[in-house]
């Protein structure tokens, strides 16, 4: 394992190559390019408010805070587990022909992809302080600890379907359903004490669902997040990270044969 982080040290420089050409691909030849990074979450959150605050009303305060505080890291693992799975067949020809370490691509993806949630996040903050909610400063020191620990979740799911899709094509087609299912089966748009008794449990499998409790914890109730849960979602993203990791090792000795 040591390693493999060595290696991965020494393509750091690869790594950021290939983060910065992400970056500026994501809206190349589109009319507002980058602003598409502040846009898009806007959008969502005005459908989403419209829906579930005139249309389907509900019973939470400021509830467009509520949804946009999970929404946009919502949006940030949804990319991931839905087009991150294609980063390993979208690069064939650079697998087939040179030598580097393949995680190298899963590697830049998420992180192109973390840095624009990043970026968006200065429209969360933007829209915390200018509508007058505010935000507590103690329990905003909590928030890299969540950013990080959802970095890890995001890269390990990626590991693992990046590789899965390089031999079964047809996972990038589920992986989008999926991502369509998880975001109802997590809490974006609802609260987790929505959810019955008996299906807890079971609930708390999803690996997004306690992270995104974290969000909402420091976000919007402007409190410490639970350390039963965010210990939860550390010990999640973990396993999934190296299970991801160990997936790829397997599959990875087959790529230049299926690709």
């Amino acid at each position: 394992m040591l390693s493999k982080f060595t290696e991965l040290y020494n393509y750091r420089m690869m790594i950021g190559g290939l983060v910065h050409r992400e970056l500026r691909g994501r809206y190349k030849g589109s009319f507002l390019g980058f602003l598409w990074t502040f846009i898009n979450p806007l959008l969502q959150l005005g459908v989403y408010t419209l829906l579930f605050s005139v249309i389907m009303k509900n019973d939470i305060p400021k509830y467009y805070i509520f949804l946009f505080v999970c929404l946009v890291p919502w949006m940030f693992f949804s990319s991931c587990l839905s087009a991150g799975c294609g980063t390993i067949l979208a690069s064939s020809a650079m697998v087939t022909k040179i030598y580097f370490p393949r995680e190298v691509l899963p590697i830049s993806f998420v992180t192109s992809a973390f840095i624009n949630m990043l970026y968006s996040f200065i429209v969360v903050f933007a829209v915390l302080i200018f509508s007058g909610f505010g935000i507590n400063p103690l329990a905003l020191l909590y928030l890299p600890v969540v950013f990080l620990l959802e970095y890890i979740l995001s890269l390990g799911v990626t590991l693992m379907f990046s590789a899965m899709t390089v031999y079964v094509r047809d996972l990038q087609h589920i992986l989008g359903i999926l991502s369509m299912l998880m975001q109802f089966l997590s809490p974006v748009m609802y609260s987790t004490s929505r959810v019955p008794v008996e299906m807890q449990k079971l609930f708390n499998l999803n690996p997004m669902a306690s992270i995104l409790e974290c969000y909402r914890s420091i976000l919007y109730y402007k409190q410490i997040p639970d350390i039963t849960t965010l210990g939860g979602a550390a010990l999640l993203a973990v396993v999934v990270l190296v299970l991801g990791e160990l997936i790829f090792n397997k599959l990875q000795k087959g790529f230049a044969e299926e690709l």
